[in-house]
């Protein structure tokens, strides 16, 4: 288990790297923490994400429970990239991943 210092560099690292490698979203596995009623690491990297979203790191995220083809950010990220209709999350609710449109 990382810390979530360890977690933000490695997030930022991979979000850069995608990023270099041509993809246009990165499905972030973050787990739920393992009370089952959220984790440090899942709110520290979505607050990650929402400064790299202002900073125009990244376009765009939606958190997994909000996966949902019936979500506008999600259709937004859907209509971006439509493979990922195809995803096994999508419409799960699964708290444990987050989508991050680059």
């Amino acid at each position: 288990m990382p810390t979530v210092d360890e977690a933000r560099r490695r997030l930022i690292l991979e979000l850069d790297r995608a990023r270099k490698q041509g993809y246009k979203a990165i499905k972030l596995i973050h787990g739920y923490g393992s009370t089952g009623k959220g984790g440090v690491l899942k709110d520290a990297l979505r607050k990650s994400l929402s400064l790299r979203r202002k900073e125009g790191v990244i376009r765009s995220f939606v958190a997994g429970e909000r996966w949902d083809s019936f979500e506008e950010v999600a259709r937004a990220i859907l209509d971006a990239c439509p493979e990922l209709s195809r995803d096994s999350d999508l419409g799960q609710g699964n708290e444990g991943v987050t989508i991050v449109l680059l």
